[in-house]
């Protein structure tokens, strides 16, 4: 659609009245859109839905009344019957000509959290430079499975990639190589070492996609601010630092977020705190800013106070800001 009619070169040029991009529902539209449904779901368990699934109501519109969003994600994922279990291929294939080689990409951001380059997308996909990388990563931005994410101080070249879909992620994570299917499932696999890395993953994914609210929980809604992500590759043998969400404000301040899934307040212990003055040292020292900066906590049930974090952590925001 976007070559053969949003970009047609011949008689559909300049022929669109409009354009209307339906986007996924927001963490606050979905639980408004449950409660519509008598679903009646808190904030912590609609965000293991959103993480799964995300936003998407053709999915969302599976959930049952009366049952915990574990046992939800149980029967629409990993039941003979349930509608996402083998959604993935037919999702791509159904959407796109060459969708192998997007579903390559996803893969390969998939594998790559922290997000790729595009050379680096070409090295790890095994595609050759030109117009139909551009083209593949166009395709795949505009229907919502990968964003693209500008470095701090770096121009469009140096983007960062990442995927964005929560169920491409949850699937390729999962579903796809899962020797287990049928009731318990999802419940037994949600207590396992990979749901924590993922659950990680995945919260940091939904933080992305709710910037407005976090500005707003930080009180600089009005304020202007340019987003953008970080990162820094050292030589061999040294540590590296990277920053996946930073606020770069008017008013000479730079507030940078670290975004944490738990299922109890998070507690900084020394080792973390230590990662946090490094990973803000080293941004001051390579980035050679003078502006004041401020580090963010944004996790599910707040922050504990303890030493480690008082001096440290400026604001801390709970997931419930991001429904508002």
């Amino acid at each position: 659609m976007i070559q053969k009619v949003v970009n047609n070169k011949g008689g559909l040029h300049n022929r669109i009245t409009k354009k209307l991009r339906l986007l996924p529902f927001t963490l606050a539209e979905t639980n408004e859109y449950l409660r519509h449904n008598n679903i009646n779901l808190d904030h912590y368990q609609i965000a293991q839905l959103y993480m799964a699934m995300g936003g998407i109501p053709q999915y969302l519109k599976e959930i049952s009344p009366g049952q915990s969003a574990a046992q939800n994600i149980d029967r629409i994922c990993f039941t003979k019957d349930g509608i996402l279990q083998n959604e993935f291929n037919n999702l791509y294939q159904s959407l796109f000509a060459q969708a192998d080689k997007h579903v390559s990409i996803v893969r390969a951001l998939a594998n790559k959290p922290s997000g790729l380059t595009r050379k680096e997308i070409i090295a790890e996909c095994g595609l050759s430079t030109g117009g139909t990388v551009t083209l593949l990563l166009e395709e795949l931005t505009e229907s919502g499975f990968i964003s693209a994410y500008l470095p701090f101080e770096k121009n469009v070249r140096d983007s960062i990639y990442k995927l964005s879909d929560e169920y491409s992620r949850f699937y390729l994570k999962f579903i796809e190589n899962s020797r287990a299917t049928g009731a318990g499932t999802w419940i037994k696999l949600s207590t396992s070492s990979s749901w924590r890395s993922w659950s990680g993953t995945a919260f940091e994914s939904v933080c992305l996609k709710h910037i407005k609210e976090i500005k707003a929980a930080l009180g600089i809604a009005g304020v202007y601010t340019e987003e953008s992500a970080w990162r820094y590759v050292p030589g061999k043998g040294q540590p590296g630092a990277q920053i996946d969400l930073l606020f770069d404000s008017q008013d000479f301040c730079i507030s940078i977020c670290e975004m944490k899934f738990s299922n109890s307040v998070f507690t900084i212990d020394k080792a973390y705190a230590a990662d946090l003055v490094h990973k803000k040292d080293v941004f001051k020292n390579k980035t050679k800013t003078a502006k004041t900066l401020f580090i963010v906590m944004v996790t599910t049930f707040g922050t504990q106070d303890n030493s480690f974090k008082i001096g440290l952590v400026q604001n801390d925001i709970k997931l419930e800001s991001l429904f508002n």
